[in-house]
């Protein structure tokens, strides 16, 4: 197609009527893989004569044709775009990136950095030195924008994968000095400088981001770089051009620039300013830091937050890169020397300011009530709040400083209570009593534990914060549930305090003011966890379920859900009258939700369809909860079964996740499969073959429970024929080459399952089940998937161990995986750490296949090989035994950060605040513009977010912990002692072969003769324990 029937065509792509719109779709589709389409795609994007609508139109096409097929997945398949093509492409587009407009460029922006990452610098190394010339000519902001994108492309790799980028740096990193320094002496700087000194900030920012490159370890280098930093954060932002409108001002380039700064001297402070680094260079390079910048930078934020104080303007951005600055400088003596002198200054009135209420929060409350609620339950808006970062810093003031800094601030907080109580009513500061409300809600573990605050803790509610409940504002009253939930667990002299504090709490769920009562249930929770006596809140229970069914219609809240699971933990059986209509009026919500969300097209993080999400979790909440009431799971079948059938299909993809956690607890839970729920196997199957791969790990847990808990079902059914079906899929699985390791890990353990609970009743797929993961092993590469393969053929051998090895013999692979096997078994670190079959299950399930073998006959199992297996399985039984013993010994280690109360380390820069887990751009889940120097601790509530039954299968190779994922699943295996088997096994090679028990046991030295003895003893002692528990079962059952 030449170059003006394709500008037809796309033009006809815009076409208002349908049928032109397709035809056109469809002549692009027919013609994309022809030569020198995408080239002419690319004359149509740069052609400034063409119209911009059909140049935009263009430019997606060529943007989604390269985005599909310029690196193909399967290293094997040849590019559907010819070497020439490329090469055209990449000759041309660099040279009309900076001359199309914006809308244009962000379109082959996203092409060059597929491009990129896929071609530099292997099949692209000119491209360097584009971008070395053009830094020095008129192409400044081209060649800016393309090392960017090489620079993230190096972002987050290890130092081996960056050796790349180290000549990037070596070769760019003067110009780019360069260039910034002439920008910033610009005088009446436009927008266009701040856009380009952007750029230089984040190529900078992902170049130090893991390491520093070896060009900055030169003190000049380095310090040039870092006048410039500093002229750019202390010096004012033009008042010229900035939008009055505050979302726009936010993100105006000028403070983008600001922002960006402060990321970039945040990450060399907290990373690269650590004395305690072992590397001479890294050590001098942290002293060097400490001594001439550390304390300037500080003074900068110091002078900036000033602002304030004062009513100036801030991004809530900035700020708490700011704060999260100050808060990283309480641990070292020199810049806590600095803070210390102006210290009441920015905690009474720049850091307790921006923990009150204010006129955006009211703002907010009025007109959006369901977004304030939202913002404040986000943990992602915590990462880009000032509040938070405020909220942060006296979190780790109290405890890096506590002695110096605790009490004053106790007395600045009673003075505020004392305040408000004295004055009128309608001249009370109640922005300040909300604020003073979340300090004391802030350290409430802190004052918990210390006296003389712990004793006063009582009379402090009952004066200052119960009466709250009753405050003619709202987000009072909503301040004062979220404190007494924060203390609710300490003892209270006057029991009736409790209990009215729990029933005002109870009452707040009833308010009218939807942020008081999303805030009571959080409360409410901390008081059912505190509550003692039962009776106090038993009579409670219809009406708090009441209310939180109306809730849960309203307001998507994962804490609505954790409350409820409490209220559900707490009383047990007794919610049995209550759980099934709690579930059939959740699914009411679900199908509701869903049949807004379909009516309005709307998309997946609508709320609507978040509530929808919500309304599967708090069912699963449920079904978890009375897990212990099994004969109820038949009254909620007839009310989930319509979900679950719709939801395992495409109509279900946004909430697959959640739908098969209720499947796996329907399944797991129930005393014993319908056959309504076996109607769900094809589809779980169909799913999986057609788009549902990434959910195999959550696929396995009900199709383990199918077969694990309705065995004989599972086996004799013809229609549908389950075996076969099984089989299909895994066999579809494990053959195809295209699919990653881990993505196939699931496969081998669901064979592991059928030989398991199917024992000499399915020989004919022994056979079949070999022959894939034998096949599989062979081009496996991942260590976890090796070591699952190869305990498919331990428990094939412990399944029948003369039909597994004549299958091996017939496959000619018998000396092969033998080999493997052994190897795998005695590989270490060097640290003496085993590095396959880290697990208990790994090396039990290695230990019963081995010992099956023991039982060969010797023309199977020559005396070699016996006395090989023989020694390997009692090697493997001692690991296995020092494993369990280690278990039992290990206790869970109790977080101790807040008991190191001012032990600060002044050679530490991090201090006791984590704050490496920097994250910046889409890549990590972040908007390109917003780069994180986020605490981590803001992410340990999404941990409460995880199901029993939600698979986390990753292997660290790189980690000596050992996995237990599976090891909750119940198996036929759990009741086999591996120590008792192996002696009954070698007691029955005695007795039935003498001699060949003799000529064994004389190849024996003396360190296998010990370890066979001491594992004989260990059975003895294991058989004594088992006939122990025994007894007892029989005397409770009794």
């Amino acid at each position: 197609m030449d170059l003006q029937s394709l500008a037809v065509v796309l033009n006809a792509a815009l076409s208002p009527n349908p049928a032109e719109r397709k035809a056109a779709e469809d002549t692009l589709t027919t013609f994309q893989y022809t030569p020198q389409h995408l080239v002419r795609l690319l004359q149509i994007i740069v052609d400034g004569n063409c119209d911009l609508a059909v140049r935009q139109v263009a430019s997606i096409h060529f943007k989604n044709f390269i985005a599909q097929n310029w690196s193909p997945l399967d290293p094997e398949e040849q590019s559907k775009i010819s070497p020439s093509d490329k090469d055209l492409v990449r000759q041309n587009i660099l040279v009309f990136l900076a001359q199309v407009p914006a809308l244009l460029r962000a379109q082959l922006g996203e092409c060059l950095k597929t491009i990129i990452h896929a071609d530099y610098p292997e099949q692209w190394p000119g491209l360097l030195q584009w971008v070395t010339h053009n830094l020095q000519d008129q192409q400044v902001y081209g060649a800016l924008f393309v090392l960017r994108i090489i620079a993230r492309k190096y972002e987050f790799k290890s130092d081996e994968e960056r050796t790349p980028f180290h000549h990037v740096v070596e070769e760019t990193f003067p110009h780019l000095l360069n260039i910034f320094s002439r920008l910033v002496q610009v005088g009446n700087p436009s927008i266009e400088v701040a856009d380009l000194i952007k750029l230089i900030c984040k190529i900078f920012w992902s170049s130090i981001y893991l390491e520093i490159p070896k060009k900055l370890y030169d003190l000049n280098v380095f310090n040039a770089w870092m006048v410039l930093f500093l002229n750019i954060l202390e010096r004012p932002v033009p008042l010229e051009g900035q939008p009055v409108d505050p979302e726009l001002r936010k993100s105006w380039g000028w403070w983008k620039v600001k922002k960006w700064t402060a990321h970039i001297l945040n990450r060399l402070y907290t990373r690269f300013g650590d004395l305690k680094l072992q590397n001479p260079e890294s050590k001098a390079f942290a002293q060097h830091f400490q001594k001439n910048y550390a304390g300037k930078i500080l003074e900068c934020h110091l002078n900036l937050l000033n602002a304030v104080r004062v009513g100036g303007y801030l991004p809530d951005r900035f700020i708490n890169l700011s704060l999260q600055y100050l808060a990283n400088s309480l641990s070292k003596s020199t810049t806590y020397g600095l803070l210390q002198t102006r210290l009441d200054v920015v905690l009474f009135e720049i850091i307790f300011p921006l923990m009150c209420f204010n006129d955006n929060d009211q703002k907010l409350w009025e007109e959006d009530p369901h977004e304030y609620v939202r913002k404040g339950y986000d943990i992602i808006e915590d990462l880009y709040s000032s509040r938070t970062a405020a909220v942060d810093f006296v979190t780790e003031l109290v405890r890096k400083r506590g002695k110096e800094n605790l009490q004053k601030f106790i007395l600045f907080i009673v003075e505020i209570f004392n305040r408000y109580q004295q004055a009128p009513i309608e001249v009370k500061p109640y922005r300040q009593k909300d604020g003073a409300l979340l300090a004391i809600g802030t350290l409430s573990d802190k004052l918990k534990r210390l006296e003389p605050y712990k004793s006063q803790l009582e009379p402090m509610l009952v004066q200052h914060v119960f009466p709250e409940f009753n405050n003619p504002m709202g987000h009072i009253r909503a301040k004062a549930a979220w404190v007494a939930g924060q203390y609710a667990h300490i003892k209270f002299s006057d029991p009736n305090n409790f209990r009215k504090a729990l029933q005002s709490v109870v009452a707040g769920m009833r308010d009218p003011e939807l942020p008081v009562r999303v805030d009571s249930v959080f409360g409410l929770r901390s008081f059912v966890e505190a509550c003692t006596d039962l009776d106090e809140i038993r009579p409670l229970l219809p009406q708090l379920l009441d209310e939180f069914l109306k809730l849960m219609n309203e307001v998507e809240n994962e804490d609505l859900v954790f409350t409820l699971e409490t209220i559900v933990d707490k009383f047990g059986e007794e919610m049995a009258p209550y759980a099934v209509g709690l579930c059939q009026n959740l699914a009411a919500t679900f199908w509701k939700c869903i049949n807004t969300a379909e009516a309005d097209d709307v998309e997946a993080d609508d709320p609507g369809a978040l509530a929808a999400v919500g309304c599967l979790r708090a069912i699963s909440t449920i079904l978890e909860s009375v897990s212990q009431l099994p004969h109820l799971f038949a009254h909620f079948e007839p009310t989930l079964l319509p979900i679950m059938r719709r939801m395992l299909t495409t109509d279900g993809q946004e909430v697959f996740e959640e739908v098969l956690e209720i499947v796996s607890y329907m399944t797991f839970f129930s005393p014993t499969i319908s056959m309504d729920m076996w109607s769900l196997w094809p589809l779980l199957m169909e799913a999986l073959a057609e788009w549902a791969i990434d959910f195999f790990p959550n696929i396995l847990v009900p199709l383990d429970n199918y077969i694990s808990r309705s065995t004989v079902h599972y086996l004799t059914c013809k229609e549908p024929d389950y075996q076969q079906s099984l089989w299909t899929m895994l066999s579809n699985i494990m053959n195809d080459k295209n699919m990653e390791d881990n993505d196939i890990e699931p496969a081998p353990k669901l064979i592991s399952v059928v030989l398991q609970h199917c024992r000499g009743q399915v020989d004919q797929w022994v056979e079949p089940f070999i022959r894939i993961t034998v096949e599989r092993l062979h081009r496996t590469e991942r260590p976890f998937l090796k070591c699952l393969l190869m305990e498919v053929i331990a428990d094939a051998l412990y399944y029948n161990p003369s039909l597994t090895l004549n299958i091996l013999q017939k496959l000619g692979v018998a000396t092969e995986i033998f080999n493997l096997w052994f190897q795998m078994l005695q590989q270490t670190k060097k640290n003496g750490v085993r590095v396959n079959f880290k697990r208990e299950t790994d090396k039990k399930i290695c230990c019963l296949g081995l010992t099956s073998m023991l039982s060969l006959s010797t023309d199977q199992l020559p005396l070699e090989a016996l006395e090989r297996v023989f020694k390997a399985t009692l090697d493997l039984l001692v690991a296995y035994k020092d494993q369990l013993a280690e278990a039992e010994k290990k206790a869970p280690e109790d977080d101790d950060d807040d008991e190191d109360d001012d032990n600060t380390d002044d050679d530490e820069m991090n201090g006791g605040s984590q704050t490496d887990d920097d994250g910046s751009d889409k890549e990590m889940g972040f908007d390109d513009e917003d780069g994180d120097e986020a605490n981590s601790s803001r992410f340990q509530k999404l941990g409460e977010q995880v199901r029993v039954f939600r698979s986390t299968d990753d292997y660290n190779d790189d980690s000596d912990d050992d996995f237990s994922d599976d090891e909750d699943l119940h198996s036929p295996i759990d009741d086999v002692d591996p120590f008792i088997l192996f002696v009954d096994t070698v007691k029955v090679i005695q007795t039935s072969d003498p001699t060949r028990f003799q000529n064994l046991t004389q190849t024996l030295d003396f360190r296998y003769q010990a370890l066979a003895n001491g594992v004989a003893q260990h059975a003895d002692q294991r058989r004594a324990v088992i006939e122990k528990e025994k007894l007892e079962k029989t005397s409770v059952a009794s």
